[in-house]
């Protein structure tokens, strides 16, 4: 059963990565903000302004 519980884990911090809700959080404590709806759309703009921004190679 302990095994199950690690895989599930494992897998769930996966999505959690994938997601960006990682990214959320760590944002969240850098700022010392509380979680809102306008808050996650201040993260998910300028993630997405920085990766857009970004120059494309090739």
């Amino acid at each position: 059963m302990t095994v199950l519980r690690r895989i599930v884990a494992g897998l769930m911090n996966l999505l959690r990565e994938l997601g960006d809700q990682n990214a959320y959080a760590r944002h969240l404590r850098a700022n010392g903000r509380q979680h809102s709806g306008a808050e996650w759309r201040r993260f998910a703009d300028e993630r997405f302004r920085a990766k857009y921004q970004r120059p494309k190679c090739c």
